[in-house]
């Protein structure tokens, strides 16, 4: 019984859809053959008076009834959906500022580090120069300054008090690396004011610079270095005797100058080990007399030899007259 019902459904459904088309073809074709068929289109034909009503699409005596012989109730029909995209909603704009910006130009950090090229030159070759003196400083620390000096005269104190540990080792360089500091300090703001300065400028090149920068550090060491030195290296170096000290280059003068300053500082620890020297015959002579055999004589007299240093204020005095030494 359903089934015969939706057949009668999709019969009439059919039936008035092929009326329809029948109609509407002749109508189409007429309109398509005459000029002007798009202006006849567009313009709706008021309909005549006394005209018969057009026949609705699907006619009463095909309407689908129930079995009892009453019309089908209507289904509604399904509510039209609009597809229409709503406008956006109105978005708060930042309105931009016409900021002129120049091709390659970003935003300086201000704690950015930059190496710049001395003297105009690039910065590769100034980062190379800046790491290769950053290893030849210990170097230049030993070979070029009182540095070694002062390290050997403060052991040997150590050593003459008796202490093997006291002062450390890092103390005893971090006091050379101080009165290194002080005495060099006025050849450093000579370099710098005759070297550094122009070089930064860009009115010298870096190897002129250095040349600048030996002339200071020739005078200091061709001061304290000895004749017989000069004299040594002179004869091994094959060089010919030059008319003054300032002749002298820096391939004899470097080794001459260590030579030196190795010499005067044994010199003044065997001048500083004699007191304390002194002091250590006595207590040893003391405790044989006495028959103290198994009493190490150390343990009487490094006691003894720290008052001593104390009493005469021996770090002044050492210190006062290891300045002096360099005038």
């Amino acid at each position: 019984m359903k089934n015969s019902r939706i057949m009668r459904i999709t019969f009439c459904i059919l039936l008035a859809l092929s009326t329809a088309s029948a109609k509407a073809s002749p109508s189409l074709i007429r309109t398509g053959s005459q000029p002007g068929m798009m202006a006849q289109l567009a313009q709706p034909t008021p309909p005549s008076t006394g005209a018969a009503p057009v026949p609705s699409a699907v006619p009463s005596t095909l309407a689908p009834t129930q079995p009892d012989g009453s019309a089908l109730a209507k289904t509604p029909a399904p509510p039209k959906t609009d597809w229409a995209v709503s406008a956006p909603a109105e978005v708060n704009t930042i309105p931009l500022v016409n900021t002129p910006l120049q091709m390659g130009t970003m935003p300086t950090d201000p704690n950015e580090l930059r190496v710049t090229g001395l003297g105009g030159g690039s910065p590769q070759w100034t980062i190379l120069v800046l790491l290769t003196f950053l290893t030849l400083i210990p170097s230049v620390l030993i070979c070029m300054t009182p540095f070694s000096r002062l390290l050997i005269v403060f052991h040997f104190l150590r050593q003459a008090l008796g202490l093997q540990t006291t002062p450390s080792n890092q103390t005893l360089i971090g006091l050379s690396v101080i009165m290194t500091f002080f005495l060099m300090q006025p050849i450093g703001v000579t370099i710098y004011n005759q070297s550094v300065v122009p070089l930064q400028a860009g009115k010298i090149t870096a190897l002129e610079a250095v040349t600048l920068a030996a002339i200071p550090m020739r005078q200091f060491m061709s001061h304290y270095v000895r004749e017989k030195d000069v004299a040594l290296f002179l004869e091994m170096a094959k060089e010919p005797r030059p008319a003054s000290i300032n002749d002298v280059s820096f391939r004899v003068l470097l080794p001459a100058y260590i030579l030196s300053e190795l010499k005067a500082g044994f010199q003044i620890g065997a001048v500083l080990f004699l007191p304390f020297l002194v002091v250590d015959m006595v207590v040893a002579s003391i405790t044989t007399s006495v028959g103290m055999m198994q009493l190490p004589p150390v343990v009487i007299s490094t006691p003894l030899k720290l008052l001593l240093f104390l009493m005469v204020d021996g770090w002044h005095l050492l210190i006062g007259a290891l300045m002096r030494s360099f005038n």
